[in-house]
């Protein structure tokens, strides 16, 4: 069975449970900017930069930035969220047993993740960090996901081609990223009015699941053999 050579994973909503928790850290921001967001707007920030979700907040608002902004609310929504992910944060079901299968096949895994070093290592620790070859956060790229960067530095540090790697990927913006580099793509959507790419490949149509509890390596191998042709 043809595998993957490595594997890249996104964290928060693919590995944790940490959607809910972002949720709450962006409708802070958007309060503390003057306006909470609709759940409309709220979604266009899901697997987004902090330069986006500011953005769309101050825009929602009707805020017009400073420079000296940036580090302020960067700072808040940042001390916010390692808060809410002390108190709260899951990893999903079945995701540390998966891990574990595939660490011992020797199969070289990396997190890929927006969220910025200060915030995920915390989320790393829980899920562990020896699963991974390596991390990769958002500020350590020129730019994150929707760019391509990330991905194209994972495959830089595993020695592989883009298109010998597998992505999972629960938001839009981060699989566009995935794709943009490369990779093959498995979409873990949160909401299934969220959309998944051309290109990507939804678990739903692969298990039947909408998440990886009761996945096996195996299961992975399979995957990514019938995607990749």
């Amino acid at each position: 069975m043809k595998k993957p050579l490595a594997i890249f994973w996104d964290m928060d909503g693919t590995l944790t449970d940490s959607e809910p928790l972002w949720e709450e850290a962006t409708y802070f921001l958007s309060e503390l900017l003057g306006k909470r967001l609709t759940p409309e707007q709220r979604q266009l920030t899901v697997g987004s930069t902090f330069e986006n979700t500011l953005r769309i907040c101050a825009e929602a608002a009707g805020v017009e930035l400073t420079p000296e902004d940036y580090p302020k609310y960067q700072a808040l929504t940042f001390n916010k969220t390692r808060e809410l992910f002390a108190e709260r944060l899951e990893i999903f079901p079945g995701i540390q047993n998966l891990l574990t299968q595939l660490k011992s096949d020797d199969m070289a895994m990396f997190v890929t993740t927006n969220t910025v070093r200060h915030v995920a290592d915390s989320a790393i620790d829980t899920v562990g960090r020896h699963f991974f070859v390596d991390t990769i956060c958002g500020d350590e790229v020129a730019e994150g996901k929707p760019a391509p960067d990330m991905y194209l530095e994972a495959a830089r540090r595993a020695g592989v081609d883009p298109a010998d790697a597998l992505v999972f990927e629960d938001s839009t913006t981060g699989m566009r990223a995935a794709l943009a580099a490369g990779c093959q793509v498995i979409g873990l959507p949160e909401y299934a009015q969220m959309e998944v790419p051309e290109g990507a490949v939804s678990i739903e149509k692969l298990s039947g699941n909408k998440h990886l509890d009761g996945a096996t390596a195996a299961d992975v191998y399979d995957w990514f053999a019938r995607i990749s042709g």
